[in-house]
């Protein structure tokens, strides 16, 4: 680690260190010829000079880093612009200091809900995990919650349906991309009906990731059918890094009892009601009694934000739960703009504290040091790591660079397996029958440091061993990539994957 770190640390000075040069050279050059071409040249290396140091100064990942310093690097007069209007968190201090407000806000009634889960009397390492979440995610751990792992879209779609006929007093529902469809458009006449009889509903989709699924200005037909809509992050026609920040959650909550979050957008391609990369695979976790108002608080926390409204959570308190449901739950959520990379601390916690094994299934498979170093360590430790990752790509440069790692963890001994099926989708952790993950969010950077994600980890639930099992189904529908195939690759394309895995955090 040390190395690595200390190898990133001279490529960040080396590079800051020729910028400037450059700029000293341009700087005499203007001393000898007066010309405003020359100035403006000066002026947009310098800016690039400044960028530089604020990039070498932030608290962003040092892949990030260099990812952004290469650019800059190759287009001195232009890099820092690019990176000002892409890479620079000019957006932020206001969801900031906004949502640190309604983070305070929140975590009293949290707390309150679940100060009696008792998982302080359980295993040391389970409760330092908990204790993490509990405290950078203001999440606390809940028991008296049935958990049910949904291995496909499918069943997801049928469980929801049936609980969103149930509702009697609310639905809330967030979203990254709703597409209208077969999935959508059933969910859409329920959510109507409900709202003629008088249930809350309310709709938050990232426009972003609906930009191209649905209409302009599609809220308004929602509200004119009684549904309360809002909009994460609406897009507007100009250069802006603000879109580097996302919603990409996906919750469903009914009356506070019922929860629902996974990988799983409402689009037909989730279901496979048709065929875009072949099968899809995705999965979901649905939640029912206590834990469920962890949900509920992400939901109500986002719609707070986006609404410039102050909720009273204690009105969206579970009135039903199961007190003979085994084991606890601790839904999560993680923020971009915190500087704790919350979803990437429980992903190494769980495999920095692995025994036994760990089985993971992850779309994209583009990894920083920090990760590649546990999962190396892990599995020359003799801990039985397996990743599933996709044989069928949603995005060709993206699988490129997840293929770009496969050579360095297979070393290791870690075991790469591609869904030959299709796409897999899912993002799932599960470890020595005691722990699991089951949530939005992937193994890359955007999903680690850029967006807003969520998930639920459970210790000791039924859904555990679900996972287990499913995991195991999947890898026999998929084909191991041996060290030997690894080293087989073409120079041209063992070198294209390096460039593309170097721009690896900008994707």
């Amino acid at each position: 680690m040390k190395k690595v770190l200390r190898f990133l640390t001279q490529r960040v000075v080396i590079t800051a260190l020729f910028i400037l040069i450059q700029a000293v050279l341009l700087f005499g050059i203007i001393w000898k010829l007066n010309n405003y071409f020359v100035y403006f040249y000066a002026a947009s290396v310098l800016l690039s000079v400044v960028m530089t140091l604020k990039i070498i100064n932030d608290k962003s990942n040092p892949a990030y880093k260099i990812a952004w310093l290469i650019p800059i690097l190759l287009l001195p007069v232009f890099g820092g612009l690019i990176y000002i209007l892409f890479g620079s968190d000019r957006t932020g201090r206001y969801m900031r200091k906004k949502l640190k407000q309604i983070g305070t806000e929140m975590r009293e009634p949290i707390q309150r809900m679940s100060e009696a889960s008792g998982i302080e009397k359980e295993s040391e390492d389970a409760v330092n995990q908990s204790q993490y979440i509990t405290r950078n995610a203001y999440s606390p751990p809940y028991k008296n919650t049935q958990t049910e792992y949904l291995p496909m879209g499918e069943i997801k779609f049928e469980r929801m349906v049936e609980e969103l006929k149930k509702a009697k007093k609310y639905i809330f529902m967030e979203y990254f991309i709703i597409q209208e469809g077969k999935m959508w458009n059933t969910i859409l006449d329920i959510l109507k009906e409900k709202a003629a009889q008088g249930v809350d509903i309310r709709v938050i989709y990232d426009d972003m990731g609906c930009i191209m699924t649905l209409p302009n200005g599609y809220n308004k037909k929602l509200e004119s059918y009684g549904i309360k809509c809002s909009v994460f992050n609406p897009f507007v026609p100009i250069l802006s890094s603000k879109f580097n920040t996302r919603d990409h959650r996906k919750i469903c909550v009914i009356d506070g009892n019922v929860g629902f979050t996974g990988g799983i957008n409402l689009a037909d391609e989730y279901i496979n009601a048709y065929e875009k990369h072949g099968h899809w695979k995705d999965t979901s976790v649905m939640l029912k009694g206590e834990g469920v108002f962890a949900l509920t608080a992400m939901f109500l926390s986002m719609w707070d934000y986006l609404h410039e409204e102050k909720e009273d959570y204690s009105k969206y308190y579970p009135t039903e739960w199961d007190t003979s449901a085994p084991g606890y739950v601790q839904p999560f959520t993680d923020n971009p703009l915190d500087d704790e990379a919350v979803g990437e601390t429980v992903y190494l916690n769980l495999i920095n504290k692995a025994k036994h094994y760990v089985y993971i299934t992850t779309p994209y498979l583009i990894l920083d040091s920090e990760m590649i170093t546990a999962l190396s360590i892990a599995a020359k430790s003799g801990v039985d790591v397996r990743i599933i990752t996709p044989h069928i790509a949603d995005k060709w440069y993206v699988h490129a660079v997840s293929r770009a790692h496969y050579e360095i963890l297979t070393e290791a001994g870690v075991k790469i397996y591609e869904y030959t099926p299709g796409f897999i989708h899912a993002k799932t952790f599960v470890v020595d029958d005691d722990y699991a993950v089951v949530g939005t969010i992937n193994l890359d950077y955007r999903s680690l440091y850029l967006h807003f994600e969520c998930a639920a980890w459970m210790y000791q639930t039924d859904s555990v061993a679900a996972v287990k099992e499913d995991f195991f189904k999947t890898q026999q529908l998929s084909q191991e990539i041996t060290l030997e195939e690894c080293r087989k690759v073409s120079f041209v394309r063992k070198l294209g994957r390096s460039v593309l895995r170097v721009f690896a955090p900008l994707m």
